[in-house]
């Protein structure tokens, strides 16, 4: 199979390299890639928000499957736009989509189909949103309703705070707002659970626990991930079966009664509170960096669960796992989530030395001449799939230390509450 990965991130690097292992693989493109997809596939330069540029490319080279990476381009409806010209692809359509494209589209479906998520209002305008304020109880949760990059959420533990957020939201921080999302602030500890859907049934593909926050601790701004673990240390059969019954189905359902049809992976980031879940945001994609460790430990070839997930015929697919663990540590650029440099050389990279089950992910990298740079806010992903976590994270601290890369910064604590110090 020819086959077309879009995106530039950690997660498209991670998809790269178990899509390259399947026996099915015959030419693997990465559009535009990073420098580390350079590597496994051809890095083809082309614009993402032009999908006419895209679809000449996957017909002039015979491309049998695109499998969409990132958000932006599902929520702006590239998956219909391909299936129209008859280019088969995987990811949801522009209406399923919007799941994850508009935050109060979810909320208004988990009011109506009795899907366990927060207490929430929502407000049209900086004078109604202020007004709420006055009366708000604190800590309190304020989200800009569309795509921002996992940077839109704000915990604001005073009225200053939030005065602050609504302003940033309704200035055009994240785009233009027209609305504007308040949270009660729930106690618990958050999960990811993934599940992958071909419209008519669907199956579990992993859980994780990611670390949004810049400091360790969990402290700072929310950033796009600075590292993840999995399986979660929440996972269970008891609370998965309350995570399909009370919040996956419904929400399948809701789709359903509107005519519309689930085909790709669903993300469903939960707040755990006394082993109850509750929806806090859909994604419509894999997350990253929790793809970067859910994809080492998968044993079947994924190339063919996405092939038969994109034929409709994923229940006759047996998804086998390795029972390990995996750790993902991300490097990032001095300045993240704020202002950074990048172009900044990575000059060890090419010769640091992995042990069995460890990988390097490229996330913001760029390669020319045999060299690699940094360019972008997240730059490296260390992942180590082991039996120990406690063994992982000291492997791929010492990976990174081996790379003594100067303008870089990480997390040392990722999995601080699954491994013992």
């Amino acid at each position: 199979m020819n086959v077309v990965v879009i995106g530039s991130g950690g997660r498209e690097h991670a998809i790269c390299e178990s899509i390259a292992k399947s026996k099915k693989i015959k030419k693997l493109f990465c559009i535009p890639g990073n420098g580390g997809t350079a590597s496994i596939a051809n890095n083809i330069e082309l614009n993402l928000n032009n999908f006419r540029e895209i679809k000449n490319f996957v017909k002039s080279n015979k491309v049998d499957l695109v499998i969409v990476g990132p958000e932006k381009p599902l929520v702006e409806g590239i998956c219909d736009y391909l299936e129209k010209h008859k280019i088969k692809v995987f990811g949801p359509s522009k209406f399923a989509s919007k799941l994850e494209g508009s935050k109060i589209f979810t909320k208004k479906i988990c009011k109506k189909y009795e899907i366990p998520t927060a207490k929430f209002d929502i407000k049209y305008n900086k004078k109604d949103s202020f007004n709420y304020l006055h009366k708000a109880r604190y800590p309190l949760i304020i989200k800009a309703d569309n795509l921002a990059a996992g940077k839109g959420v704000y915990i604001c533990n005073n009225k200053k705070e939030a005065l602050i957020a609504v302003n940033e939201i309704f200035d055009g921080k994240f785009g233009k707002a027209r609305q504007i999302l308040f949270e009660e602030f729930l106690v618990g500890e958050e999960m990811s659970y993934f599940v992958i859907s071909d419209g008519l049934t669907f199956k579990f593909f992993g859980s994780a626990q990611d670390h949004k926050r810049v400091l360790e601790g969990d402290r700072g701004k929310n950033t796009g991930g600075m590292g993840s673990y999995s399986p979660s240390r929440l996972f269970s059969k008891s609370l998965e079966k309350k995570i399909i019954e009370k919040i996956i189905k419904p929400t399948f359902r809701a789709l359903k009664d509107k005519k519309q049809k689930f085909q790709g992976f669903l993300y469903a980031g939960l707040m755990v509170c006394n082993n109850e879940p509750y929806l806090i945001e859909y994604n419509v994609r894999m997350g990253d960096p929790e793809c970067q460790t859910i994809l080492p430990n998968l044993k079947s070839d994924f190339l063919d669960i996405i092939e038969a997930s994109c034929k409709n015929n994923l229940s006759k697919k047996k998804i086998i796992w390795h029972k390990r663990k995996s750790i993902c540590i991300v490097l990032c650029s001095k300045g993240y989530p704020n202002k950074f440099k990048n172009n900044i050389e990575l000059k060890n990279l090419n010769e640091i030395k992995k042990s069995k089950n460890e990988y390097i992910f490229h996330a913001g990298t760029v390669k020319k001449n045999s060299k690699f740079f940094s360019n972008g806010g997240r730059v490296l992903n260390f992942v180590s799939s082991s039996l120990n976590l406690s063994k992982s994270r000291k492997q791929i601290l010492k990976t990174i230390n081996d790379l003594n890369w100067k303008n870089g910064y990480f997390r040392k604590d990722i999995g601080y509450k699954v491994i013992d110090k």
